[in-house]
């Protein structure tokens, strides 16, 4: 702590991770740092040794954090970066803004073509990271341009072609911080917007355990020449894992794509679930789902908790 530069913001030793995440378990970050604001963010980056390791998280929507916790420094946006402004056909939105409050600015200004935000869990920073997408949509059809701050304080825009969007990925990592977005949509009526925003919303919850200690889409659908055109969940349901647990960790009965925290699942139980649904998904079908949920930290002290169930 004694290294690090004066903020504004605030700064918490040995922080509890697990609040943050939605999987609900987790080990602490080193330091967790909040800023106040861009120019209390940019402040701290220029003045941060170099060999501190950063890591940047949103609202832990789509974030395991291992039990050992995050050595360094956690970052985390807060409200200061979570305004949104509609003007015309386009929607700014800072990146600790929530999709779901994005999707609903743009449906109360008139801007179409931004619904499948109301499916996405988290916020525009980490929707953007990882090119999230949802209902036939993903980020990289909407970004115009991106403000972001790199590891050492340098304030750049950027744009699609920058930031090299393909299939829940772009370039951006923990030495791209982004900090506000602008995304283009059209122009709609209000009413019409929220009815496909109400149907997205609809068929959610009828498809995905909503309201359960999870990541959201664990496994990233395979390309079509590898995974012969089904999706993750139709692998993992063929390999029979709908329901495997590994202690208080399982994959859902509702949707096979998803891993949740039935109560006290540690971080461990969590993923050596989802090993175990990789390795089985490969030995029945020959393919190899990539993780999409994003796991960062240090394993934890290994503990027993039971084989496999289901």
């Amino acid at each position: 702590m004694a290294r690090l530069p004066k903020v504004r913001g605030r700064l918490a030793e040995y922080a509890s991770l697990a609040r943050l995440s939605w999987f609900r378990t987790g080990g602490p970050a080193e330091i967790l740092f909040e800023p106040a604001d861009e120019d209390d963010l940019v402040c701290f980056l220029r003045g941060l040794p170099g060999d501190v390791p950063l890591t940047v998280i949103g609202v832990g929507s789509n974030l395991l954090v291992r039990d050992g916790g995050v050595d360094g420094v956690v970052i985390r946006l807060g409200r200061a970066f979570a305004g949104i402004r509609a003007r015309g056909d386009m929607v700014k939105a800072g990146a600790g803004a929530m999709d779901v409050h994005v999707a609903r600015a743009a449906a109360d200004a008139g801007v179409a073509g931004l619904e499948f935000l109301i499916g996405v869990p988290g916020t525009i920073g980490g929707a953007i990271a990882m090119n999230a997408g949802a209902y036939g949509h993903e980020v990289a059809d909407v970004v115009q341009h991106v403000r972001a701050v790199d590891r050492w304080g340098h304030v750049q825009d950027m744009t699609p072609a920058d930031l090299k969007f393909s299939y829940r990925r772009s370039v951006v990592d923990d030495r791209l911080i982004l900090l506000c977005a602008c995304l283009k949509g059209m122009a709609g009526q209000s009413a019409d917007i929220r009815a496909r925003m109400a149907d997205i919303s609809a068929q959610r919850s009828d498809s995905q355990p909503i309201g359960t200690r999870t990541g959201g889409s664990t496994f990233k659908n395979p390309a079509s020449e590898t995974g012969g055109g089904q999706k993750a969940w139709e692998l993992i349901d063929r390999a029979g894992c709908r329901g495997l647990a590994v202690g208080d960790a399982q994959v859902s009965e509702k949707h096979c794509n998803f891993l949740i925290n039935r109560g006290r699942a540690s971080a461990d139980d969590i993923e050596r679930l989802g090993e175990m649904v990789r390795a089985r998904v490969r030995d029945e079908t020959g393919v190899m789902l990539d993780w999409e949920i994003r796991r960062i930290g240090k394993p934890g002290v290994s503990h027993e908790s039971g084989e496999a169930q289901g």
